[in-house]
Order: C-alpha cells, then sequence, then structure tokens
C-alpha cells in the first residue's frame, strides 16, 4: 500500500512539473509515513515541506496542489491538508481490509516480497576467531546478522552467509602454545603458561584429547624449554616473552607436530562454535578459511596488483599500501619486515575474491572494535579499481550482561567470560535472539538478565509470542465447541469488521511487507521486532475487549478470518527473526 501512494504522488510531482508549476529540473522523491493516530487518516507524506524551499512555493499551498494532481484510483477515500502541509491519506475500508484475504492467501510467505529479486548478496557475520568458546558478545552479531540475512531473503535477495575463519596468524599460534603448555603440564613438567596465554578450561579439554590420541608424542621436558629463553626477556615484558614462547614451541616440536596441536585445537574450536551457533539458530552457506587466501596466493596476487599500479612503497623493510592516497587516515602495512603478511593484507584479498565471485552486494558485521574499518576497505578497494559503494560495514556494538547490578566482565584470553551458549541454556534461544536484536545494532545494549527471563507483559519476547499462543488457543476453542471456521462466508463478510480495535489491527496488518522491506534496505531487524510488539499489543487489547466466538455466524467468521491472519503475521515475523511461535504458553 505503501509503494501505492508513494507511485500516486510521485506521479502528482511530475504532473505538477510538467505544466511548470514545479521546476522541470528539480528531483525529487516522495516520502509516506503511517499515521499513529487514526484521525489523522492512515497514510502522511510531508513531501510538500520537503520541495517548498526548491520549488519556492508555499507549503500548504503546494500540498494541495499535489492533492489535486494524484492519478484516480479506487483506494483512497480522501485526503486532507493538515498544519503547515501535511497531505494525509484517508484509504477506502474495503482495500484495507483485503490484506485478510492476502494473508490468508500467502500464509507462510504472508509479508515476502521480490524487492531483491536477481540481486545476488554476500554476507559475513559473527566470524570470532576460533581461540575459544563464542560469548555473549558475539551472540549479537550473530543474531543481528541471521535476522538481516533471513530478511533479505524473505525479499527476494540471493544470499549467501559466510563465516570468516581466521586460521593463519598470531592469535592462532598463541592458541597453539597455549594447548602445548596446557598438555605438557598434564604430562607433570612445571612450565608456567604465559599470562598473555588462552587461560580458559577449554584449553585444558583440548589438551586432554591430544593425551588421548597422542600420549608422550609431544612431551619435552621443562628444562629444554628453558634452555632456549632469552635470559633479556622477562615475563613482565609480556607480549614479547610470548613470542619467544610461540617460537621456542615451533623449534622444538618441529613444523609437523606444531601443526597437529594447532589442527587440534582449532578443530575442537570450530566444532564447539559450530554446533553453538547451529543451537542459536544460525547456519551459514560456507565457512571460509583465511588459510585458504596462502594456499591459493591470493594474498601475494592481490598485493601484486595493488603494487601493479603503484600503490605499495617499502619503509623500514615493510611493504606498506598508499591508503592515504584514496581517504584513509594512515598508510597500511601490507607485509611486515619479516616476512609476514598483516590481517590487513589478508583482507584485501579476501575482499577481492568476493568481488571476483560476481555478488552485487557485499556485507560485513563486525564488532565495535573494527570502527573505521570501513575507510580502509574502501581504500583498498579504489586500489584495486573495484568499487567501493559494493560494500557495506554494519558495526554491532558487543553486549554488556548485568546479573543484577553486576556487569559481568569478558576477556577470552583469561578464561573470564559467559558463553553464549551458557546465556542460551540460561534465558532460552528466543530470549537471547529478540534482546539482542530491539535496538539499533551501533547502540550500546545492557542485556537485562532478570528480564529476558520473566513471564510478565514487560518482556518483549514473552509478550509477543503470548499473542500467538492466545490465538492457538482460540482455535482449540473452536474445536472444543464443535465448531468450524468457514473461511469463504468471513471473507465474504469482512465488512463487519469495523469497530476500533478491527481497524486498528487492520491497519497494521497494511504496514507488515512494508516494514520488511524497509528492514532489508537498512539492514533495520529491530524495525520489524518493533513491528511484531505493536501487533501483539494491539491484539491483547482485541483479545480482551471483544468475544471472538460469538452466536453471529457471519461476525465470528470474519473475526476468525482476522485472527489468521494475525496468527500468519506474528509466526512469519517471529521466523525471521530466528524465534519460535509456541502454540501454548
Amino acid at each position: 500500500m505503501k509503494d501505492k501512494l508513494i507511485t500516486l504522488l510521485n506521479s502528482a510531482i511530475q504532473t505538477l512539473q510538467k505544466n511548470g508549476y514545479l521546476p522541470k529540473e528539480m528531483t525529487a522523491t516522495a516520502t509516506l509515513s503511517s499515521c499513529k493516530d487514526a484521525t489523522h487518516g492512515d497514510y502522511a507524506s510531508n513531501c510538500a515541506l520537503l520541495l517548498a524551499k526548491a520549488a519556492k512555493k508555499p507549503p500548504r499551498e503546494l500540498a494541495e496542489k499535489l492533492a489535486s494532481a494524484l492519478p484516480s484510483n479506487d483506494f483512497v477515500e480522501k485526503t486532507e491538508i493538515a498544519g503547515p502541509g501535511f497531505i494525509n491519506f484517508f484509504l477506502q475500508k474495503a482495500h484495507l481490509r483485503a490484506v485478510i484475504s492476502t494473508a490468508l492467501k500467502q500464509a507462510e510467505t504472508f509479508g515476502h516480497s521480490h524487492f531483491g529479486k536477481k540481486q545476488r548478496v554476500h554476507i559475513e557475520y559473527v566470524s570470532a576467531n576460533p581461540t575459544g568458546p563464542l560469548h555473549v558478545g558475539h551472540g549479537r552479531g550473530a543474531a543481528y546478522g541471521a535476522s538481516v540475512a533471513n530478511i533479505l531473503k524473505a525479499t527476494g535477495f540471493n544470499v549467501h552467509r559466510e563465516y570468516y575463519v581466521n586460521d593463519a596468524g598470531r592469535q592462532m599460534r598463541i592458541l597453539t602454545l597455549s594447548t602445548w603448555i596446557r598438555y605438557l603440564q598434564l604430562q607433570n613438567e612445571a612450565v608456567t603458561l604465559p599470562a598473555k596465554a588462552y587461560q580458559g578450561d577449554y584449553i585444558i579439554d583440548i589438551a586432554k584429547q591430544l593425551v588421548d590420541k597422542y600420549q608422550g608424542r609431544f612431551h619435552h621436558t621443562q628444562e629444554s624449554i628453558e634452555a632456549h629463553l632469552d635470559d633479556q626477556t622477562t615475563e613482565k615484558e609480556a607480549e614479547k616473552f610470548l613470542d619467544q614462547m610461540v617460537s621456542i614451541a615451533q623449534m622444538i616440536l618441529g613444523e609437523n607436530d606444531f601443526d597437529l596441536i594447532f589442527q587440534a585445537a582449532l578443530t575442537a574450536i570450530l566444532d564447539d562454535i559450530r554446533e553453538d551457533l547451529e543451537e542459536f539458530g544460525v547456519v551459514y552457506d560456507a565457512w571460509f578459511h583465511e588459510s585458504t587466501l596462502f594456499k591459493k596466493n591470493l594474498i601475494e596476487t592481490s598485493i601484486e596488483l595493488l603494487r601493479d599500479r603503484g600503490h605499495v612503497y617499502t619503509q623500514e623493510g615493510a611493504q606498506w599500501f598508499r591508503a592515504t592516497d584514496f581517504g584513509d587516515e594512515k598508510d597500511r602495512v601490507l607485509v611486515r619486515s619479516n616476512g609476514i603478511t598483516t590481517y590487513f593484507a589478508s583482507d584485501v584479498a579476501y575482499h577481492l575474491y568476493k568481488y571476483q565471485q560476481g555478488y552485487h552486494r557485499i556485507i560485513d558485521v563486525f564488532g565495535a572494535d573494527h570502527h573505521g574499518y570501513l575507510a580502509r576497505i574502501r581504500a583498498f578497494l579504489r586500489g584495486l579499481d573495484q568499487n567501493p559503494d559494493q560494500v557495506t560495514t554494519l558495526t554491532v556494538q558487543f553486549a554488556i550482561l548485568y546479573r543484577g547490578d553486576e556487569k559481568v566482565s569478558m576477556s577470552t584470553r583469561a578464561g573470564q567470560f559467559v558463553t553464549l551458549r551458557e546465556l542460551r541454556n540460561e534465558v532460552s534461544n528466543d530470549a537471547a535472539r529478540l534482546f539482542y536484536i530491539m535496538r539499533r545494532p551501533e547502540q550500546h545494549l545492557d542485556f537485562d538478565l532478570e528480564l529476558a527471563k520473566s513471564q510478565s507483559n514487560e518482556n518483549p519476547v514473552y509478550y509477543i509470542q503470548y499473542a500467538h499462543a492466545r490465538i492457538c488457543s482460540v482455535w482449540r476453542q473452536l474445536e472444543n465447541n464443535q465448531q468450524i471456521w468457514d473461511k469463504k462466508l468471513g471473507l465474504n463478510h469482512l465488512d463487519l469488521l469495523n469497530n476500533r480495535y478491527e481497524n486498528d489491527l487492520i491497519n497494521t496488518l497494511n504496514g507488515f511487507s512494508d516494514t520488511i522491506k524497509t528492514a532489508a534496505q537498512n539492514y533495520e531487524p529491530h524495525l520489524l521486532a518493533h513491528f511484531l510488539l505493536d501487533l501483539a499489543t494491539r491484539f491483547h487489547a482485541y483479545y480482551n475487549a471483544e468475544k471472538f466466538l460469538v452466536e453471529d455466524e457471519k461476525l465470528r467468521n470474519a473475526r476468525l478470518c482476522l485472527v489468521k491472519a494475525i496468527q500468519h503475521t506474528l509466526a512469519n515475523g517471529l521466523t525471521l527473526l530466528g524465534i519460535s511461535a509456541p502454540q501454548e504458553m
């Protein structure tokens, strides 16, 4: 409906341009929003206010001209000019009620559209380093990314979901060292785990698996390790000491055994991450490993492309990309002086790989620690002669978990964190999914644990699901009364749905498809969450005020048609957000 009205307004603008009232060179697009107050109409447009200055016309006069120039149609009952120049649209009630038959016909696909037809989208989200279990901060990125992917698919986009596995780099070598030292401790060697190594108990579990599978294969004495330590490096120089211990482990174990421990740790943690996400309703089409970039020589190829274009220079033995030439705040290191490529070099290669797959849109969902990352990505894409506008970087603030008034700190290396699995087990998948996406992703989120567990109207997931469960109880009551739902009879008498509760619900249903489309356009699943909460609120008011299974057969079946349409809407919206629609609560 919103699209139809925008089409009418755009046509009116063009008419006024053709007759000379508006400048022909003026570029204008109509705007529209739903009216919260029914006395103001169903929809309102402020386009006259927006165009007035450029058109050099009084906004109220322009609004009247636009209303008069609207093409004839069968769904606008009347228009009114309000305030300084708003155009209020009052729609034909019969046309609004048609949404009920549409919902019943489309059922599980009601609200879906073909807005993104023939557009391929690559979306990457979570992509946490496989150095430990997912914590509650990662959960927000998972819920957000999965919901965005679902909504894009519902609007016709061909969506490819991908998890980028950082399995090549310093953190993975530190993980390998941490696992090896825990293994040695299980072999009764008094080797101290460096302060900056990974401390969690999950490392001990992986080390036990190594003992079970390989027995003493990786056993070396404490003395043999300490013999290689640089006396000038102390544990107070934590990072330097850590890197030295990694080097010693690589030297003592040799490439093959070091890699066996590395693969054991990677596999165990990655399997846990995959299982955790699948239990959370988050699945991927592909898991892309950073090591693939090295195996296929994609990193060197990308650097060579930048070098051929004159965008790479050498300074103090390191190779740098001239990022400042393309709008970045500083130049970026591609290859360190020791010959090891940087994370940035991997990002260059990975994004170029995405472009080569022919995606129309590339969406990166990053945590808040990647603030400012977009400028870096756009810089190297320009350097590679790629269109940077094809990439959208979405930043998700980590969630902060509170137990009462106490904030829970999280640190992966220290092992002091609440895992996503622990959160899900405590508050349920459904509560976690909705709470994570109720706010804009760039806004801070204080996760209220007690509210998420409560069964009250203040808990939004409970309130929405309860609306669906109540509808299911209506169908059970219908069956218990030995009555049937005559859908055809109900659809033929939708004109009987004319009280304020029914009108509010019908108007709300008419906004469902537009809400999903807007959420897809702006990557804002919270819009859908708030829509569902509003719909649930209106339904609960209707449920408490009116009886559905009335004696009047025509009215009863008409109301049941409305109730079924609401049920489809709630179920479809919850499904897009990865939340269940229970039949009983």
